[in-house]
């Protein structure tokens, strides 16, 4: 062999060596090793007491539930105790509001809701957040100054059983009786005497 090839040979010999003590290794590179970055899990107490919300309805003893919502339970949003919707619906007119935090005339009714619900005479209001988080959902009430009840509608169960349209807000008459008949003139509620005004006719047709 010729001194020409076997310094060809030893060359190849170092490159390779050199080539498998820099190859990355799975257990010693440092992204394999850091811990995975995680976003902290956001105070809901700390929230909800910031947003100060009004107790969500007790059940009524021995009063019809509306059908479909019967049994059906989710979260108040308020407390993040559980809540029979049925239970806390029946036996009493109840004005059910849907909503989200992207939707934009959502912003604008829940204000109105508010205020409807602080007049003398007002049937008893319920917001339902949809399609949102829990801590989104109490920042924009807080940010609104709206202490409504609310309960939030993780899964959309609610919205289902009531079979609620697909774009938001979207508003119900539940009846002490239990029928449930949705609000469909007006589809957005612009002032307090309106929705006064609507109750008021959607109580006498039912």
């Amino acid at each position: 062999m010729s001194g020409r090839v076997r310094w060809a040979l030893v060359v190849l010999v170092l490159a390779v060596a050199a080539a498998v003590a820099l190859w990355p290794r799975g257990g010693d590179s440092p992204a394999a090793s850091r811990p995975a970055a995680t976003t902290p899990a956001p105070d809901l107490a700390a929230i909800r007491s910031t947003a100060a919300l009004r107790p969500c309805p007790q059940p009524q003893p021995a009063a019809t539930a509306p059908t479909g919502v019967a049994g059906l339970r989710t979260s108040c949003l308020g407390d993040g105790g559980q809540l029979d919707v049925g239970a806390a619906l029946a036996g009493r007119p109840t004005l059910v509001n849907l909503w989200a935090t992207w939707c934009l005339p959502c912003k604008d009714e829940l204000p109105v809701l508010e205020a409807y619900a602080s007049q003398p005479g007002a049937i008893a209001v319920l917001g339902v957040a949809q399609q949102s988080r829990a801590d989104d959902a109490l920042g924009l009430l807080t940010r609104l100054g709206v202490r409504l009840p609310s309960v939030f509608d993780a899964d959309g169960s609610v919205g289902r059983a009531l079979h609620a349209p697909p774009s938001l807000p979207a508003s119900f008459l539940v009846h002490a009786d239990g029928t449930v008949q949705r609000i469909t003139d007006p589809l957005l509620f612009t002032s307090a005497e309106l929705v006064r005004q609507t109750v008021s006719k959607y109580l006498g047709a039912g």
